[in-house]
């Protein structure tokens, strides 16, 4: 009697979902308060004027990816006094917004789920709380957990990456970095992660200036999406 050959099992991948613009509006609900909390933060503890507290937040985020970095770095400042000063945010709650259907296509998702955030825990929980997101992931990877050698390393840095991947027991081929920056992707394929690029928040009144130039990807991008059902019918992703 012949035997069958058995269909081989579908492949599921780790997907590693950044928080802000890719799970929700972060324009909308968080930016615009949490850049002026960091910028008064700065002129009350450096002595700054609001102009100069404003160009070097800005400074500092464009250099080392957060600004928490240069600060820490450059003077003295102790991360979870920042972090705490800069995000207590009133009202989130009442802000936060994200596709119904995107929400349901998330929790359809085969495969491990992580939030992978360069923003500090008690806000990425309130974000995933307030939006009913908390149950779809199997974890939630914070700016706390991005600490190497007793320094934090925050996307984009590779070496995190490398940290993160042996922390979860998965190679880089078997990981999807969803995420709105290209940085970070650039970062992430580089390791060799497969990368999504989450545009549906970068093209909205509340994000002004980040308008996305159509038919423009960058080579170390594997797909564009502007929702997360997409993800279900990516081509590459499937087996």
């Amino acid at each position: 009697m012949r035997s069958e050959r058995q269909a081989p099992a579908r492949q599921h991948f780790t997907w590693l979902f950044d928080l802000d613009n890719t799970l929700h509006d972060a324009s909308h609900s968080a930016f615009g308060f949490t850049s002026d909390a960091m910028s008064e933060f700065i002129t009350t503890h450096l002595g700054l004027s609001a102009t100069d507290a404003t160009a070097l937040r800005q400074h500092y985020w464009q250099r080392y990816g957060a600004t928490l970095l240069g600060l820490v770095r450059h003077h003295g400042i102790k991360a979870g006094h920042f972090l705490d000063e800069t995000h207590r945010l009133p009202g989130l709650e009442q802000r936060l917004r994200c596709s119904a259907a995107d929400r349901a296509a998330l929790s359809r998702l085969p495969g491990e789920k992580y939030v992978l955030t360069n923003a500090p825990r008690h806000y990425a929980m309130r974000v995933l709380d307030g939006l009913g997101l908390t149950r779809c992931f199997r974890g939630v990877i914070t700016i706390e957990d991005m600490v190497m050698f007793r320094q934090h390393r925050p996307k984009p840095d590779s070496r995190m990456l490398r940290h993160l991947l042996a922390r979860l027991k998965r190679t880089a081929a078997q990981c999807v970095l969803v995420e709105d920056t290209l940085s970070n992707q650039k970062a992430a394929r580089r390791v060799g992660l497969r990368t999504v690029w989450m545009q549906a928040y970068l093209d909205v009144p509340s994000n002004p200036g980040r308008r996305v130039l159509a038919g423009r990807k960058p080579s170390y991008v594997c797909a564009r999406i502007k929702s997360i059902r997409r993800l279900h019918s990516f081509a590459p992703f499937r087996r």
